[in-house]
C-alpha cells in the first residue's frame, strides 16, 4: 500500500513538474524590463520562493519534531526531524543557488551581504551543523538531545529571514503580497501557486522516503548490535 501511494505521488510530481515548466516559459507573459536578461531571470522568481517556503516548512517540522521528542522521547519524531532538517537544507540550498542568478541582471552583481541574504545563509548553516552534529556524535540520548535542542533554537532564525525585508531596509524586494498593487497578475499568481502546490507535493514526498530509509536504518542498527551482543 506504501509503495502504491508513493508511486502515485511521484508520478502526479512529474507530471506537476511538467506543466509548472510549461507555465513559467510558455504560459506567463514576459515583464516589462529595459533589459532583456532581466525578463528571462525573473522566471526563476517560481523556483526561488517556492523553495524559500517549502524550506520554512522543513525547518518548522523540524520545530515541532524536536520539541516532540522532547516531550516524548519517541525515537520517531527525532528520524522526522532529521529528515525535514536534509530536505530543508535541500530547498534553501536551491534559494542560495537561484537568488544570485536572478540578482545578477537586475543588481548588477551576484551576491550583497544584504540582511535577507545574509539571514538566509545562516539559516542554511544552522541545519548543516544540525547534520554534521549527527554526523560526528555517536548514536544515543546525548545526540538525540543536542540535535533536538539545536532543531528548536535554529527555527529562531525562520521568522528573522521571513520579516527581514519589513523590519530593516534592504536590497530585497518585498514579498509577492506586499507589492504596490497588493497582488500578481492573474497569470502570475496562478504559476506561483501551482508551483508552490508541486514543490509541496516533492516535500510530502521526499519526506516520506527519507522517514522511510531512516527507519529502516534504525532497525538494522538495532539488529546489528544486538548480534554483537550474542
Amino acid at each position: 500500500m506504501r509503495s502504491k501511494i508513493d508511486k502515485t505521488l511521484l508520478i502526479v510530481i512529474l507530471l506537476a513538474f511538467l506543466v509548472s515548466i510549461y507555465l513559467i516559459f510558455q504560459w506567463v507573459p514576459q515583464i516589462k524590463a529595459s533589459n532583456p536578461a532581466e525578463q528571462i531571470a525573473q522566471r526563476i522568481f517560481y523556483f526561488h520562493v517556492p523553495s524559500a517556503w517549502l524550506g520554512f516548512l522543513a525547518f518548522f517540522v523540524v520545530f515541532g519534531g524536536s520539541v516532540a521528542y522532547l516531550a516524548t522521547r519517541d525515537r520517531k519524531y527525532e528520524l522526522i526531524s532529521v529528515a525535514s532538517a536534509e530536505i530543508g537544507v535541500l530547498f534553501i540550498t536551491l534559494v542560495l543557488i537561484t537568488g544570485p542568478i536572478w540578482a545578477k541582471p537586475v543588481w548588477g552583481i551576484w551576491w550583497t551581504w544584504d540582511v535577507r541574504l545574509t539571514s538566509s545563509l545562516i539559516l542554511w548553516l544552522i541545519y548543516v551543523a544540525f547534520l554534521m552534529l549527527r554526523r560526528y556524535l555517536p548514536d544515543g540520548s546525548k545526540r538525540a538531545n543536542l540535535s533536538a535542542v539545536v532543531g528548536i533554537i535554529g527555527f529562531i532564525d525562520v521568522p528573522i529571514v521571513y520579516y527581514s525585508i519589513r523590519w530593516w531596509e534592504t536590497q530585497h524586494p518585498q514579498a509577492v503580497m506586499a507589492s504596490s498593487d497588493g497582488s500578481l497578475a492573474a497569470p502570475m499568481f496562478f504559476t506561483f501557486m501551482f508551483s508552490l502546490a508541486t514543490f509541496t507535493l516533492l516535500y510530502v514526498y521526499l519526506i516520506r522516503k527519507r522517514y522511510q530509509l531512516l527507519a529502516l536504518e534504525d532497525i538494522l542498527n538495532k539488529q546489528f548490535k544486538e548480534m554483537e551482543i550474542l
